[in-house]
């Protein structure tokens, strides 16, 4: 069997590095690429190609609309996720957007090579004891789910929950639509109440939950 091809990509210099020293000295992995934020995660997919990229959720750009992106359209690369973030609901949109591995930092070398060979042959591996939590947290996000195709969004909501999808912040949705910072704070607000969501990730969830993430029609209410 040959090595498994690797890129890390992380913005903490003496972590990329450290992490680096450790997989070179396995001839089961080959190191074929760093890069320290988002836009180079999806440089790497794109040009290098490796069987998994390594990456944090802390660093410069959009990480979950890259692992949207590598997932959905570079399939040859698979997304294990490095990071400190112990939310669930971080944990769940990125499984969501198509992360195979959710390792934390403070995880033992033994277990981030399983990660890797798991996500490798197409598993998912979650960090034990925090699996539990992310498995619960999906749970709820299914009960969500059944709530959420009950409701009928108007054509300015499902215009505002895609471009969330994609990763947009309040100003860019404004400028997009041609509305105002304050109008799309004011859809913001009623789409967490009508869907009952506590925060904007759960608002991406429940996106992808009632199938807009793949561009699927949703019926118009009027305004």
């Amino acid at each position: 069997m040959g090595s498994i091809s690797i890129a890390f990509v992380d913005d903490h210099p003496i972590l990329l590095s450290g992490i680096g020293h450790l997989f070179q000295s396995n001839s089961t992995f080959q190191i074929v690429g760093y890069g320290k934020n988002a836009a180079d995660a999806l440089d790497i997919a794109i040009r290098l190609v490796p069987d998994i990229i390594v990456l944090d959720l802390n660093m410069p750009g959009n990480v979950l609309q890259t692992i949207a992106e590598v997932s959905n359209n570079h399939r040859a690369t698979k997304i294990l996720v490095f990071t400190a973030v112990t939310s669930v609901d971080h944990a769940a949109s990125v499984l969501a957007a198509g992360a195979l591995g959710y390792v934390l930092k403070g995880s033992s070398e033994e277990d981030l090579v399983h990660a890797i060979r798991s996500v490798h042959a197409g598993e998912t591996f979650i960090t034990p004891g925090f699996a539990t939590k992310v498995i619960a947290g999906l749970r709820t996000a299914t009960l969500r789910r059944a709530s959420a195709e009950a409701i009928r969004l108007t054509s300015r909501e499902e215009q505002i929950m895609r471009l969330l999808l994609v990763g947009r912040t309040n100003r860019e949705i404004a400028t997009a639509l041609s509305i105002s910072d304050k109008t799309v704070k004011h859809y913001m607000t009623a789409l967490m109440q009508r869907l009952n969501v506590r925060n904007r990730i759960e608002v991406v969830l429940a996106a992808q939950e009632m199938g807009l993430a793949s561009g699927t029609p949703k019926r118009e209410t009027l305004n």
